[in-house]
Formats: structure tokens, C-alpha cells, sequence
């Protein structure tokens, strides 16, 4: 798989500009885990209905998936990207509103639809930086952007604190910070629309490509007749639940804990995550393989999950702050591997991988569910184990199965 648009050498620019895109991507998210446990003390809700708010973010990707494979295609990524700042705009707005009401419903609505903006971001994003250049170094880019994009996740509690006190939040508080919020999502699909950014094409996506004619693809008939891709769409999907999990958790499990500054923790997941995205940028693929890299973080993730549900409480937060490292490559390594080969199905592949993100909804979900009634939110992290296991499965062999 390979630009067929552009030299390797010409695609810096375009590089530093899906950067800040991956970077707002994590910023949204950011601010959406961090309101959880604002909105459970000021709604009086439980565990479980609390996360409801990412699932709402997060469970537009198994609706919308594939339809943005279908924008993309009549439309191009560039378009795409701009069309979902508009989305990201609008729902972050709705925040507003929906905290003056004080209205959990409309909480979900405005998450809804920045989830929707989410997906069409996702969408565009990572198939374009996955073909901007070689695919041996796909990880490579991926981890610049995941350096961007968790990054953000740590700006953004730090960001809010210049509007609120986050040690006694309310509900109108957060009026201010979301105009702000909503209005650079504005600027910046307006920015978009103003820098060249090449369309680009994976090799034999092009179904007139004549080059196309000897690619594993050309005699495939249907998107289902790739298991690499399917075992990708599985394990990526158990992937973004306990990323999801780990980032978003951990301020609630240090709050938990009784444990002063609560929201610092979040930094250390991104501390974890980002000295892993350092290996993938200096050592992928020159001295490490993407699969090595996922193989090594599946283990480290097996280890750390049994970790935190095993020991002493008070020592279990640095093993969820740990499972930052562990998810570091995961990503970086599973989307160019299941993307892999795929040719002329490159697009409506991608639109699949996208809806995996949905393990975003359902992890978190069934965390809180857990937490609830084992009434105890340590034991709940159980849930990350055997996500951890399919991840190492894929990254052992999974990712090699081919058919003819």
C-alpha cells in the first residue's frame, strides 16, 4: 500500500496538518471523560449512567461508520475532515445549553453529536495517514499522531482549570469553556478548507489501475473475504475499549481512591502512552517490526491488567496509569496491518475498522456496569484481561491469515 499522489518527500506538510486534527480529536474526547464525574455528582447519577456519555460518543462509530466510507468516497477526506468540525462544533455547543438545563438527555444529544463529527474525523484521518506514504513506516506516522492526539488528553484538564475550579465543579461553570471549545472547531474546519491537502489512494484502490490486476485484492469479490482485516476489526475494537477505559477511568479511580488532584493522573497514562509513541517514531520499522511493537505492548497490557485487580489498592493506580505504554503501539500497528492488501476495498475497509471504535462505548459501559455491582471499581478492570489476550492472538498470527 503506497500514496500513489505523492512523493514520500512531499508529504510534511500534510503531516503537520492531520497532527492537529489527531491532537483536536483527543482534545474532545478529553474534555468528555473529564465531565463524568462532574456530571454524576450534579445529576445524581450512578456509575454506569454516568459513562452512558461516552457511549454516546463513542456508539455513533458502529451507526456511522460505514455511511462516512460512502461520504468519502463522493466527497474526498479533505471535505470529509471539513464536514466534521461542523458536527464537533455543533455538539460541543449543545454542552452549553444542556448544563444550564441540567439535562442528562441533552448531555447525551450534544455527545451524540460530536461523536458523529468523531466518526467522520476517524474516518477520513487514518486511512489518509496510513496511505500518505511507504506502509513499512505507516506506524511511524501513526505514532506522531498518537503523540498529538494523547497529548491533548492531558491539555485538557490542565485547559479547563484556567476556567474552573475542578475540585468543585458545577453544571454552569462549564458554560464559558465550551463557547471557547466550539469556537476553535469552527476556526479550524474554516483552516482546513484553506490548505492543500493531497487526495490520496492506496495501491490498487484505483480499479482502473492496471497495477491493481496482481494485488491480493483483484480477485476478491466482497470486503468479508479478508480475515486479516476482520481479526483486525475485532481486535481493534477490544483495543479502543480499554484505551478508552484506561484514559478516561483513571481520574474516576483516583477519585475513588480519595486520592488528592484526581484529574493529574490522567497525565500519566499520557506519559505511559507517548514514551511508547517515541519507540514507534525512532525504532519502526528500522529496528522493530509493527508486529513486534503490538506483540510487546499485548504483553505488557496482559501483565498490567492482572496487576491492577491483584494488588493492594493504593498500588493499582500506576498499573491503570501503566496501561497507557501498553496501548501506546497497539493502534499504530493494528490499523496498517488489518489495512494491509486490501486494494480496491481500501475505503470501505477503513469505514469497518472506524466502527470498531465503538468499543469506546461498550467498554466504559460495562466498566461502570462492573464497578456497580461488584461495588468495587478495582475488580471491574477484570474486563481489560481478555481484550489484552485477542490483541496478543492478532499480533502472534492473526494478522498473517491470507485466503485466495
Amino acid at each position: 500500500m503506497e500514496n500513489t499522489n505523492s512523493s514520500s518527500k512531499g508529504y510534511l506538510f500534510p503531516l503537520v496538518v492531520i497532527g492537529v486534527l489527531f491532537f483536536m480529536i483527543g482534545f474532545a474526547l478529553g474534555i468528555n471523560g473529564l465531565i463524568i464525574p462532574f456530571l454524576r455528582t450534579a445529576l445524581d447519577l450512578t456509575t454506569a449512567e454516568s459513562y452512558l456519555v461516552l457511549a454516546a460518543t463513542f456508539s455513533t462509530f458502529v451507526i456511522f461508520g460505514y455511511p462516512c466510507g460512502l461520504i468519502i468516497k463522493a466527497i474526498g477526506y479533505k471535505k470529509t475532515m471539513i464536514l466534521s468540525f461542523l458536527f464537533f462544533a455543533v455538539g460541543l455547543y449543545l454542552f452549553i445549553p444542556s448544563a444550564e438545563n441540567k439535562s442528562f438527555a441533552m448531555f447525551l444529544l450534544a455527545s451524540f453529536i460530536s461523536g458523529i463529527g468523531n466518526t467522520m474525523l476517524q474516518a477520513a484521518v487514518n486511512p489518509y495517514i496510513t496511505i500518505l506514504g511507504p506502509i513499512e513506516s505507516a506506524a511511524t506516522r501513526m505514532s506522531m499522531m498518537g503523540i498529538a492526539n494523547k497529548a491533548a488528553w492531558a491539555i485538557a484538564p490542565i485547559f479547563l482549570g484556567i476556567f474552573l475550579n475542578l475540585g468543585d465543579v458545577q453544571l454552569n461553570d462549564i458554560k464559558l469553556p465550551f463557547y471557547f471549545i466550539a469556537g476553535i472547531f469552527v476556526f479550524l474546519g474554516i483552516l482546513v478548507a484553506f490548505v492543500p491537502l493531497p487526495e490520496v489512494k492506496a495501491e490498487g484502490e484505483d480499479e482502473n489501475d492496471e497495477g491493481a490486476a496482481s494485488s491480493y485484492a483483484a480477485n476478491k469479490t466482497s470486503i468479508w473475504q479478508f480475515p486479516h482485516l476482520l481479526l483486525g476489526l475485532v481486535s481493534l475494537l477490544f483495543y479502543v475499549g480499554v484505551e478508552t477505559l484506561a484514559m478516561a477511568s483513571i481520574v474516576d479511580y483516583a477519585t475513588f481512591q480519595h486520592l488528592s488532584d484526581p484529574q493529574v493522573y490522567t497525565s500519566y497514562t499520557v506519559i505511559g502512552m507517548v514514551i511508547g509513541y517515541l519507540v514507534g517514531v525512532f525504532f519502526i520499522p528500522k529496528y522493530i517490526s509493527q508486529e513486534k511493537a503490538m506483540f510487546i505492548c499485548a504483553i505488557i497490557g496482559l501483565v498490567s491488567s492482572l496487576l491492577i485487580v491483584l494488588t493492594p489498592l493504593s498500588l493499582s493506580i500506576w498499573f491503570v496509569a501503566l496501561l497507557g505504554l501498553a496501548n501506546s503501539l497497539m493502534w499504530p500497528a493494528l490499523w496498517p496491518l488489518a489495512m494491509k492488501d486490501l486494494g480496491k476495498f481500501t475505503k470501505t475497509g477503513s469505514s469497518l475498522l472506524v466502527m470498531a471504535i465503538v468499543g469506546g462505548a461498550i467498554f466504559p459501559l460495562l466498566f461502570g456496569w462492573l464497578a456497580d455491582v461488584f461495588g468495587n471499581m478495582q475488580q471491574a478492570y477484570w474486563i481489560c484481561f481478555p481484550a489484552y489476550l485477542m490483541i496478543f492472538y492478532y499480533a502472534l498470527s492473526g494478522h498473517k491469515i491470507r485466503v485466495k
